[in-house]
């Protein structure tokens, strides 16, 4: 059931705390540490955080390092000598051929599934439904038909949690991911981006900019339906992240191009700390995580979704079927919420000086 959110600048700040977190339900920690991050962990959760600190966290974080480095100096080898492809004032090297894209995606995917053991995901367990989703007369009825084997989706369509979901993606399927235009330029990560063919967006553009970008979104996904050699494009279509249990409503771009898209749902259960990135700080999410021992990912994979006629005509009823589709398989819950509202709950937090949890 759809939640029913004012606008932001509406919204009194000084709500009780359960009508707070009722409000701003898909953005709400419930972990040993508190919504923010900064509650007061039992006494076995202190020790045990302790004991990782001097333990697995050093090396965790020297092989990551590491290994990093070490995928960074193949596709620096990789891309020697050659020029980027450029296009729509976008940069890349995904469209390299021959031995240095295979060497490139190859040692990417097993790269990004060692590092993400070493986070401590020591087992994902996948789960794929069915062939190709249809639907029949009523929205909520949908049927099955077998797929052809050269049917190949335009996007990955993934509900968003954390930043370490990129890490899975990348080793599952290593397809081009939307980012700030700022992240070229990092140094390592700018150019293993440039090699996944990302496509770089400014947030502070004007609207009409933004219309650009959904054009070449629309243009790279129509690209990697039809040419099994171009990368295929990941799209969290939700803008952001939430605590796993809702789905926020989806931007359009990834539906423009009436291409299929595969619907991909993450879950990532745990007991003591949450791997979702909603409500605390970077810093202390990555330490937390480097802290926990074991962590788990539980991915959901649906059928293959083909837009009917009606949804070739209508980006966003394509967009909103697929939202429903991938709520009702992932029992996830819809919400209203947004970026906007996850400000105002991150300002709300911080300016209730909610440092201490419950």
């Amino acid at each position: 059931m759809e939640s029913e959110l004012k606008h932001p600048a509406m919204i009194d700040t000084k709500l009780p705390r359960d009508e707070l977190e009722e409000k701003f339900a898909p953005f709400v920690r419930r972990d040993v540490y508190g919504p923010t991050g900064r509650g007061d962990p039992p006494l076995a959760e202190k020790v045990l955080l302790g004991l990782a600190l001097v333990t697995i966290v050093p090396v965790r974080v020297v092989v990551a390092v590491n290994m990093a480095l070490f995928y960074y100096s193949i596709c620096r080898v990789c891309t020697l000598g050659v020029e980027p492809h450029r296009e729509d004032d976008q940069e890349d090297y995904a469209h390299v051929e021959g031995w240095r894209r295979a060497v490139i995606v190859h040692s990417g995917r097993f790269l990004s599934r060692v590092m993400f053991f070493v986070l401590g995901f020591y087992w994902i367990r996948e789960r794929r439904c069915g062939p190709r989703i249809l639907k029949s007369g009523d929205d909520e009825n949908f049927g099955v038909e077998q797929l052809e084997e050269n049917e190949r989706p335009g996007a990955i369509i993934s509900n968003h949690l954390s930043y370490i979901d990129i890490l899975y993606h990348m080793s599952s399927s290593f397809p081009s991911f939307v980012a700030k235009r700022s992240v070229a330029k990092l140094p390592i990560v700018g150019l293993v981006s440039k090699c996944l063919g990302c496509i770089y967006v400014q947030r502070e553009s004007k609207a009409l900019d933004f219309r650009g970008v959904a054009g070449i979104v629309a243009k790279r996904v129509q690209e990697a339906h039809l040419n099994k050699d171009a990368p295929i494009v990941m799209l969290f279509p939700e803008g952001t992240t939430t605590n796993g249990d809702f789905l926020l409503p989806f931007k359009t771009g990834a539906f423009l191009s009436n291409a299929p898209v595969l619907p991909v749902i993450l879950r990532y259960p745990n007991e003591r700390f949450s791997p979702a990135w909603d409500s605390i700080s970077g810093v202390r999410h990555l330490i937390f995580l480097l802290c926990q021992f074991v962590n788990h990912l539980e991915v959901t994979y649906l059928p293959l979704y083909y837009p009917s006629k009606q949804e070739k005509d209508d980006p966003k009823l394509y967009a909103d079927n697929v939202r429903r589709l991938m709520a009702i398989m992932g029992n996830l819950t819809l919400s209203d919420s947004g970026l906007a509202e996850k400000r105002v709950y991150h300002a709300t937090l911080n300016g209730n000086h909610m440092q201490k949890d419950d």
